[in-house]
């Protein structure tokens, strides 16, 4: 898939920006977190109406369920549209532009100091969704028994509003920035990012050249039999999409034949069904999984604390599939077969057969070996090409941003499990990984793990406790990364 080139661009700067809001001084004030413990408010937290804030988040949320963002076709300038009503109401500059006809991408900027810039990234396209298996309308952002329902809850259409709402709350308070921070929204990222992140990467790159750190989607928190835990997904498997072709003679379906394409295909796909590619653990993902280890059951419990001796273990890995694909793809490559076609006509044996199938490889694999396996596995006669593939990156942790993720995530939910995590699927942070940005998947939500089948599923869905306290985990973020720390008392006092 080749990145497109522009048809269409909307380039527009809001013209005016209002005066910081005026502060007599940093007042004092308590939030409480999860637990029900009180803090003293930090600068930001001192000035903003916090609950005020959440009550916003809430309702822009419904708002923004109900933009058709799905993609195909996309239409993210319905969107940006509706991020630019806001950035203009707020006297923010920004900017918006269409990488393609509809195709929106919109950003805008607080300035700071001189330290490296923090990026806050979501996308805006949303995967499609079949009303009939949903017990609302998909796009209704409906509130029933305390939740918001509607494709983008989970995946990524909170995380676009907890950045927002945190993004305001810095602009609203005046408090001076030692950094500047991003807002970003994006399209395409559903379809590899090529009309939204990686477009601005290839068009816009002075965009990024101070940035430091991204924020983007890929980890957070789950809820599993009670027991809390989050994740920062600080690298993820790259993705290798490829497309099979087989050819031979056709014919009539009433003749058929000894071979021909299609059945030459569906051979070479139950080779590939039934190929095991050899499973290893890479560091990360060891740490991942002795981090959560403590949440699950035995015989979990202790094949996770040493997942590399446990896989080595007759029958181990197909247990860990039945029992948590997620993690059980973090333990080899793997690929899944999910289109194919041959003829147009039940009667007619086609010239030509085709599959596409999705390959996720570890961090560590080179892709040109793994490409001479596949090559052994399907056999000569099956046509390879490759349609996306990325390169593999990994983030530190040994950054203040992951202190300060660290810190909140636990002030918030003590005892929680907190850990670096490797992510089976694959967001828009390779690109910003590839220009050297420390970027981390992080939504500051405890998704119970029932909830959590509805990214990409039916009546997706987030609770508004969620999206309340995500507000104010959120802010507390920013606030300890971003905002300029007060000077100390002078010596003597």
């Amino acid at each position: 898939m080749t990145p497109p080139t522009p048809t269409s661009s909307l380039t527009r700067l809001a013209r005016t920006l209002l005066l910081a809001l005026g502060i007599g001084g940093v007042l004092t004030c308590v939030h409480v977190t999860a637990t029900g413990a009180q803090e003293d408010a930090g600068p930001v937290m001192g000035v903003v109406d916090l609950a005020a804030l959440q009550d916003e988040a809430v309702r822009r949320l419904q708002e923004y369920i109900r933009i058709n963002t799905v993609n195909p076709p996309g239409n993210e300038i319905r969107g940006a549209e509706f991020f630019a009503r806001i950035f203009e109401a707020e006297g923010i500059p920004y900017e918006m532009v269409e990488s393609a006809p509809g195709r929106g991408n919109i950003w805008a900027r607080l300035e700071g100091g001189d330290e490296p810039a923090l990026l806050l990234l979501h996308h805006m396209d949303v995967v499609p969704a079949d009303a009939r298996y949903w017990s609302t309308d998909p796009l209704s952002g409906e509130i029933r028994d305390g939740h918001i329902y509607g494709r983008g809850a989970l995946d990524t259409k909170t995380s676009g509003i907890l950045h927002l709402a945190g993004f305001l709350a810095l602009h609203r308070s005046g408090v001076p920035l030692r950094r500047d921070v991003i807002f970003m929204a994006t399209a395409d990222e559903e379809a590899g990012g090529f009309y939204g992140a990686g477009w601005l990467v290839a068009h816009r790159p002075e965009l990024f050249e101070d940035v430091g750190f991204l924020l983007n989607e890929g980890g957070g928190g789950g809820v599993v039999d009670g027991k809390v835990q989050f994740g920062v997904e600080v690298t993820q498997k790259v993705p290798y999409w490829l497309r099979l072709t087989t050819q031979g003679t056709p014919g009539h379906g009433s003749r058929p034949l000894v071979s021909y394409a299609a059945t030459e295909l569906i051979a070479a796909l139950e080779r590939l069904r039934t190929h095991r590619f050899e499973p290893r653990i890479i560091p990360a993902v060891a740490e991942h999984f002795r981090g959560f280890a403590g949440d699950h059951p035995e015989p979990w419990r202790s094949r996770f604390r040493d997942i590399a001796a446990a896989i080595r273990e007759p029958g181990v890995l197909e247990e860990l599939q039945a029992y948590d694909p997620g993690l059980h793809t973090l333990t080899r490559n793997t690929c899944s077969i999910t289109r194919f076609g041959a003829s147009e006509k039940i009667n007619v044996i086609s010239p030509e057969a085709w599959a596409e199938v999705d390959c996720r490889l570890l961090p560590d694999q080179d892709p040109e070996a793994w490409l001479r396996e596949m090559r052994t596995v399907l056999g000569p006669e099956v046509e390879i090409k490759v349609l996306m593939g990325f390169n593999p990156a990994v983030s530190s942790t040994d950054t203040e941003l992951y202190r300060v993720i660290r810190e909140v995530t636990l002030e918030t939910f003590p005892g929680a499990n907190f850990v670096p995590q490797v992510q089976g699927g694959f967001t828009d942070s390779h690109f910003f990984r590839d220009l050297g940005i420390v970027s981390y998947g992080y939504n500051p939500v405890a998704v119970p793990q029932g909830d959590a089948g509805g990214v990409h599923g039916n009546d997706e869905r987030i609770s508004v406790e969620n999206v309340r306290r995500g507000v104010t985990m959120t802010l507390q973020i920013l606030e300890r990364f971003a905002a300029r720390r007060p000077a100390g008392p002078p010596d003597g006092s």
